[in-house]
């Protein structure tokens, strides 16, 4: 767990790098989720790193979030965060973030890796939990680096996500209503340093490549036709159709940009 937490700090101060210094007309650079800037990107990754927080140290409270957010629109509860973001400058929205980040390391550290915390989604484990922010840092920053043009290498802290894209397969079903398959998809992934790693290695659908294109394409960054990933058996391209690592209703993905 506390591997974990170093990481997740780790993903959020690198992405911190990236906004930092950047002119205020910067900040309203619209990013590839569109309509979204990078001002509304840093100030959703604050408002939920906020909730993060609430869930742990105040769950009735927590709860009551996501009442919130059931009993109406979701766009109408994301906009929450970003109508706050939006007023205020620049500085003052990455000060919000720094601060929302800072409480939630501390309250991620108070835990057992096993302690259930309730989410929007399914309830998590603690070390999900971790992970799950990690992943949300990572996949925001994308949209943040591909606005600027900016590149950033992969990383090893990657195969958590890598990790957590797995294990939410029957999740990317559900969450559009699909009868999940009776059968997983072995993934095998490589990554910085010779790393690799299997997971359901017994089955005979597969998906093969870089741990970051997997990423990409389970955090609806990328097209699968924009990646080097192989995939082979019918459960493995049907997945790779509505595979959605993060919470919410079903996300609209990312057009190919190859054919």
């Amino acid at each position: 767990m506390k591997d974990l937490i170093a990481d997740l700090k780790t993903e959020q101060e690198e992405l911190d790098k990236v906004v930092t210094g950047l002119a205020d007309e910067s900040w309203d650079l619209v990013t590839p989720a569109e309509p979204w800037t990078i001002r509304d990107t840093i100030s959703h990754l604050a408002f939920f790193d906020d909730r993060q927080t609430q869930a742990i140290t105040d769950p009735d409270g927590f709860a009551d979030e996501i009442n919130t957010r059931l009993a109406g629109a979701n766009e109408d509860y994301m906009a929450i965060g970003i109508d706050q973001g939006r007023s205020l400058e620049p500085s003052g929205v990455l000060e919000w973030w720094r601060t929302a980040r800072a409480r939630e390391l501390v309250a991620f550290a108070s835990l057992d890796p096993e302690t259930p915390l309730a989410w929007y989604g399914p309830a998590m484990k603690a070390r999900s939990a971790v992970t799950a922010r990690l992943m949300e840092t990572w996949a925001h920053g994308q949209d943040v680096v591909d606005t600027l043009g900016v590149a950033r290498a992969p990383t090893v802290r990657l195969f958590h996500i890598a990790e957590l894209g797995v294990k939410t397969f029957s999740w990317s079903f559900l969450n559009r209503g699909l009868l999940v398959p009776d059968t997983r998809v072995r993934v095998t992934l490589e990554g910085p340093g010779g790393k690799s790693q299997t997971w359901n290695e017994a089955f005979e659908a597969s998906i093969t490549g870089p741990v970051e294109d997997f990423c990409l394409v389970v955090a609806q960054r990328r097209h699968i036709n924009d990646t080097l990933l192989r995939v082979e058996g019918d459960v493995a391209h049907r997945w790779m159709e509505v595979a959605q690592i993060f919470a919410g209703p079903p996300g609209p993905g990312r057009p190919p940009t190859s054919t």
